[in-house]
């Protein structure tokens, strides 16, 4: 797998998952959704985006190494 394509594979992936919080998120509105919201949903939509940024960053660097070497 190339990183270009875990990177969208990745952006797919949260894209499918925030469409289900939000559907979760629509019928669940006690106390508890918030804190999961604040806990699990916030971090890991946060986290996953900076994911995504290092894999393209690197995607480009790995790409300018190999135009290097050849």
């Amino acid at each position: 797998m190339s990183l270009n394509s875990a990177s969208v594979e990745l952006t797919d992936g949260m894209k499918t998952l925030g469409a289900a919080w939000d559907e979760a998120r629509a019928v669940w509105t006690d106390a508890i959704a918030l804190d999961f919201e604040q806990r699990f949903w916030m971090p890991l939509a946060a986290q996953t985006g900076d994911a995504v940024g290092a894999i393209d960053r690197l995607a480009t660097v790995l790409a300018r190494v190999r135009g290097d070497c050849s």
